[in-house]
């Protein structure tokens, strides 16, 4: 009987070790503009927004997401006060990978985020569930 356990933890960590890394070269994220779609600033977007950006336009290499939160603090341009999130895929890395900076400027600011791994322009990845799974599989199996 323990050895069938043992086979089952082996399975379950085997299954969660693979999803754990990227298939291929492609990665997915969140693409979409709050202001368009309001689920885009939903914490985490629905997972009909995550789409692989080598599908997206414009012939480039896409290598990390991108969240872009946007406040607009006052009337600028005959446009209202408002906040935007902005979710995309990128290629224009430069020294911002897995960062975070913000820009400010006349009537707004925004802060710019850039990741790479698949969906992490949402909030908690699937990966990140993965591996807490995989603990507690473990946890479980060691007591037993």
């Amino acid at each position: 009987m323990a050895s069938f356990h043992y086979m089952i933890m082996i399975v379950a960590c085997a299954t969660v070790f693979a999803m754990m890394f990227h298939q291929g070269e492609a990665i997915k994220c969140f693409v979409c503009n709050s202001h368009n779609d309001t689920r885009c600033a939903e914490k985490p977007p629905p997972e009909d927004l995550n789409v692989d950006c080598s599908t997206t336009k414009g012939g480039s290499k896409y290598t990390f997401c991108r969240k872009i939160i946007q406040i607009i603090e006052f009337s600028v341009n005959n446009l209202p006060p408002d906040t935007r999130t902005i979710r995309g895929c990128g290629w224009e890395e430069g020294n911002y990978k897995n960062k975070c900076y913000q820009r400010s400027g006349f009537g707004g600011r925004q802060e710019v985020c850039a990741c790479d791994k698949d969906g992490c322009n949402g909030a908690a990845t699937v990966k990140a569930t993965f591996g807490v799974l995989l603990a507690a599989v473990v946890v479980f199996f060691a007591r037993a």
